[in-house]
């Protein structure tokens, strides 16, 4: 029995350590694929949301936006179907509860319970048996603000797409933000960072926006990849191509981060197009030549999948993060 304990615990520590940093669906998606790959997963989650029913709790019980911590939490859990169909169940009518989730009023609850937001999220990720470390980037909330090319000034993450300009930089308040000790230690021991795919400048760069955090991810030895969208999103990155958002990174951190990048190269079917053009999103065009004169090598492949809406296909993406962090830790050895 002693011996089969030791092996487990063995093959746990040999397993490649992986810090995922962002926010949004996309990452929720990402991490879906991940958690059935054998890599020691550190999600660390952005703190800047400020609409819907994160907005309200955050601003009515003074704690941080609980719902891309929900989001990765359930993708993470290693819960019955039903239970995570539960924590991602919005409430459509009721005085107060209309449009609340149910995983973000269990995530305000247990704060309350626990005394504080990090440590309800290590409670619920314990009861949810999650794969992997959820920490959110810091343990507070922060307000994201934009400043816009024509110089307007936006304040709040949920108001800078609807502002309908074109972003030059977003920042923090406070800038000098603190973040979780464990999140910058859980960058320094890893073997591959991973950001993306998310919203550019309101689920990614608020990460990197905590200074010691994009200070330990640049001084990280580690594989750093950037998972591209595949689609643009409007009032954030539109028209943007692959360079342009890497561009767009290495404007506010003043460093190419990144050594590989993860583009979809797949024709997305024109009946999918019409109906994200509708809304404005366009695919993502990879100006490869572009991309590869600034230094970075490129993984093209088909990645998305369309049911009710366009998706990473979670499967295949993993795989490709998966053999990139393989590859790395051999020819390190």
């Amino acid at each position: 029995m002693r011996v089969e304990v030791m092996s487990v615990a063995v093959q746990k520590r040999e397993r490649p350590r992986i810090v995922v940093m962002g926010g949004g669906t996309g990452l929720s998606v990402m991490l879906r694929g991940l958690k059935e790959m054998p890599l020691d997963i550190t999600a660390i989650v952005t703190v800047a949301d400020d609409g819907g029913s994160s907005g309200i709790l955050r601003s009515e019980l003074q704690m941080p936006p609980p719902g891309d911590i929900r989001n990765v939490l359930t993708a993470l859990a290693d819960v019955e179907p039903l239970m995570s169909e539960m924590m991602r169940y919005r409430f459509s009518s009721g005085s107060g509860l209309a449009g609340h989730s149910l995983g973000n009023l269990i995530l305000a609850a247990m704060t309350d319970i626990s005394g504080d937001f990090v440590t309800a999220v290590r409670e619920l990720s314990r009861v949810f048996a999650v794969r992997g470390r959820v920490l959110p980037a810091a343990d507070e909330a922060v307000v994201l603000s934009a400043e816009m090319e024509d110089g307007i000034i936006v304040t709040g993450e949920s108001k800078i797409p609807e502002a309908g300009g074109r972003i030059k930089r977003v920042f923090l308040e406070p800038s000098e933000v603190e973040p979780l000790p464990e999140a910058v230690a859980a960058i320094e021991e890893a073997d591959a960072i991973l950001i993306g795919p998310g919203s550019l400048y309101t689920s990614i760069l608020p990460n990197l926006l905590v200074p010691k955090l994009a200070e330990a991810v640049m001084a990280s030895e580690a594989i750093k990849i950037f998972v591209c969208n595949v689609m643009t999103q409007p009032g954030e990155t539109d028209g943007y191509t692959v360079s342009d958002h890497l561009q767009a990174i290495y404007d506010h951190v003043g460093k190419h981060l990144f050594d590989y990048v993860i583009v979809n190269s797949g024709d997305i079917p024109p009946q999918v197009q019409d109906k994200y053009a509708e809304k404005g999103a366009k695919p993502v065009e990879l100006d490869y030549d572009e991309v590869t004169s600034l230094g970075y090598k490129v993984i093209a492949d088909t990645l998305v999948l369309f049911r009710t809406y366009l998706r990473h296909d979670a499967d295949k993406l993993s795989r490709h993060i998966y053999q990139l962090v393989q590859d790395w830790i051999l020819r390190k050895r």
